[in-house]
């Protein structure tokens, strides 16, 4: 989940700001909040924030561990383009194609 300071940073990359706990109410700003950013402000870019994050989740898990459904490691990769090149087969992009295949872009 997409926490309340990260929220206020991408609101205002230099906000001089604490968030004590996962709540609005935990807020203390260094600064006293110069450009009087509201809760709600807040509210709505952490929804934002949590829902561009949520449309990627494709992303993580085709790049998890092998052995957890992810990506042949980056050597085993080579040695599948290699031998596809020498032996003439495709076992690189069928394994590629099956991660995708698994976790289809939404």
């Amino acid at each position: 989940m997409t926490d309340i300071f990260h929220a206020i940073k991408a609101i205002k990359a230099d906000a001089w700001v604490t968030v004590n706990g996962e709540t609005v109410d935990g807020i203390i700003w260094h600064d006293d909040n110069p450009t009087n950013i509201t809760n709600e402000q807040i509210l709505a870019k952490q929804a934002e924030l949590q829902a561009e994050y949520d449309t990627k989740q494709y992303q993580r898990d085709r790049t998890k561990r092998p052995q957890d459904g992810g990506y042949p490691e980056i050597g085993d990769q080579l040695d599948m383009l290699y031998h596809d090149q020498v032996d003439g087969t495709t076992t690189f992009k069928d394994a590629i194609k099956a991660i995708k295949d698994a976790h289809p872009k939404p």
